[in-house]
């Protein structure tokens, strides 16, 4: 079923909360309406996963409801999936580890589609979900799941994706030491004669979130800008 038909059960089935939940969210606006079909059946998109993945990500971090509708209330009315998923992406950063163990079944269930043991190990490449010693076990990213088993189906080799895997993995172990070093210079080291923990405690709260955002809006830019710096196919190629 394509993600932007999905029934109030299937949604709160892939995002792994109650039908209560989702019908709560909606009624305090942290959720858009969804789209009314035929029989006034709602039905829900992408958009609303990558919201609810986004509002987790909030109470894991200790956001109160009242403070999760003020961080929603500051976002574009229009915007996209794609940005949900960088919010969610930044406010997961300076978070605990959220992932979570689930079975086969489960995880189909919030794939919304049965998965093949190719279909893991694509998964497993893009970081997404980790098999452990029992094969019908896996410990998962939920918040980047459906994100992932969207590009189950794009003709992408599995190699591609490894290799795409180990080169941002090592330009950000390099990004990261560069940021590290300046600011252990201008700083930690000056903060030497001080409280260095105190003041490192508070660069870390302060800076990370920030850094990262950089960091991902640098990426996205130069990202597009590349893509669209490829050649145009041949004429009769498609």
């Amino acid at each position: 079923m394509p993600q932007t038909a999905l029934t109030v059960d299937e949604l709160a089935a892939r995002a792994g909360v109650t039908v209560r939940t989702v019908r709560f969210y909606s009624a305090r606006g942290l959720l858009p309406p969804p789209d009314i079909g035929p029989r006034r059946v709602g039905r829900y998109g992408a958009e609303h996963l990558s919201r609810l993945a986004l509002i987790e990500e909030l109470q894991q971090h200790g956001l109160t409801l009242a403070a999760i509708e003020r961080y929603l209330a500051q976002l574009p009315e229009a915007i996209s999936e794609h940005d949900l998923a960088i919010h969610r992406a930044l406010v997961a950063s300076w978070l605990p580890e959220g992932s979570a163990r689930l079975g086969r079944e489960q995880l189909e269930q919030r794939a919304g589609r049965p998965l093949g043991e190719a279909d893991v190990e694509r998964l497993a490449a893009m970081n997404v979900l980790e098999p452990t010693e029992d094969p019908d076990v896996f410990v998962v990213d939920p918040g980047t799941l459906h994100l992932g088993v969207r590009l189950l189906d794009m003709p992408i080799p599995l190699e591609a994706i490894v290799a795409a895997r180990e080169a941002m993995q090592r330009h950000a172990r390099a990004a990261a030491a560069s940021v590290s070093r300046i600011f252990r210079e201008t700083v930690w080291e000056p903060a030497q004669d001080g409280e260095p923990d105190a003041a490192m405690r508070s660069l870390s709260a302060q800076m990370q979130p920030l850094v990262v955002q950089a960091l991902v809006t640098t990426f996205q830019r130069s990202l597009n800008e590349q893509l669209w710096a490829w050649p145009a196919p041949a004429a009769g190629q498609s």
